[in-house]
């Protein structure tokens, strides 16, 4: 059976319209007017237990709102929805203890405490008994190297630092799923690095299921084969990130070296003479963009390398965030549905 059963889900929001105009704050306050907003309309999803699955969409697709009715906090204008065996916003409290959830913008921990009593209170909160904490708490510090960090207050934590204590906080009561907001928002390289490669190890060895939203979309090429795109609340692609990059990833670069910017010159305006590419020159580097499916790769090599004698050359195949953005702008070609 399926860790996750979500079966026509919809969420509708009332707000208030405002009135425009010198009186219309007056206008509102004696005749309000109120409209419906679907934030979330009929989703269905799947999720195993196990499972790795990143939840894309641009900002107001209703992300967020699909993790607050799983989490239970909000409760389905529609629909069923199901986290292991409980119904979340029915059994909110039994849905808390399997569990758990870090949000990137937010945060669980005492701030002006020392981060282990954060933990402690968790502690307590989830009934842990002492032994299994010490263990999980002794594995987790030792992987995301936070043990010198455990009697500083999380106020004088950095960003990076707080959300590694947030995704041990979010895991010491050994939840079977784990809600990922944003998890490496505003987080350096290094950062994110280290977050990323604990994710995939807590999926992988411990078999904790992952849904991660994000922005991102480094996370979501490190952590998660599978995605689910949405948009104005409907699920528009549902399946492997490798079929999104098979159809989509048409777009290749082509990057020279040239000796000097006088050769960089002359190969751009060789270049240009191609319809359909793409030609940039900064100094002595030249970047020729061309979509493969209509310009044939070895052929647009061999004449480049007629027109100039590059002293290095690579090229490159379009990332993950160019093609996720082109399918929120575009939609999800037909062929990829079926």
């Amino acid at each position: 059976m399926s860790f996750i059963e979500v079966t026509d889900l919809s969420k509708t929001f009332v707000t208030e319209v405002r009135h425009k105009g010198r009186f219309g704050a007056v206008k509102s306050l004696f005749s309000p007017q109120y409209k419906e907003v679907e934030a979330v309309k009929n989703v269905n999803l799947t999720i195993e237990s196990g499972e790795s699955v990143a939840y894309l969409g641009p900002n107001g697709a209703g992300k967020s709102t699909t993790i607050k009715m799983l989490s239970g906090i909000l409760v389905p204008t529609s629909g069923e929805v199901q986290v292991g065996e409980f119904v979340p916003y029915k059994q909110r409290k039994k849905n808390a203890y399997q569990i758990g959830a870090v949000f990137g913008q937010r945060s669980q921990l005492l701030f002006d405490l020392p981060l282990i009593d954060s933990f402690e209170y968790l502690r307590y909160m989830y009934t842990i008994p002492h032994g299994t904490f010490k263990k999980k708490l002794d594995h987790f510090t030792e992987i995301l190297d936070i043990h010198e960090l455990l009697k500083r207050p999380v106020r004088t934590l950095s960003l990076g630092q707080r959300m590694r204590g947030e995704i041990i906080a979010a895991l010491l009561h050994d939840p079977e799923v784990v809600f990922f907001d944003e998890p490496t928002i505003g987080l350096d390289v290094m950062a994110k690095d280290r977050i990323r490669e604990f994710i995939r190890q807590i999926n992988r060895e411990e078999n904790v299921t992952v849904l991660l939203t994000t922005h991102d979309l480094g996370d979501v090429e490190r952590i998660c084969p599978r995605l689910v795109i949405i948009d104005k609340g409907t699920i528009v692609y549902d399946g492997d990130l490798a079929l999104i990059r098979e159809k989509y990833a048409t777009q290749k670069t082509i990057s020279m070296m040239l000796r000097d910017e006088r050769e960089a010159e002359e190969a751009a305006r060789a270049a240009q003479k191609t319809q359909g590419l793409i030609v940039d020159a900064d100094g002595r580097k030249v970047t020729v963009g061309f979509d493969q499916l209509k310009t044939d790769s070895a052929e647009l090599m061999r004449s480049l390398l007629s027109e100039s004698n590059p002293v290095d050359l690579s090229i490159s195949d379009e990332d993950i965030e160019a093609i996720i953005k082109r399918i929120y702008e575009e939609g999800i070609k037909e062929e990829v549905l079926v």
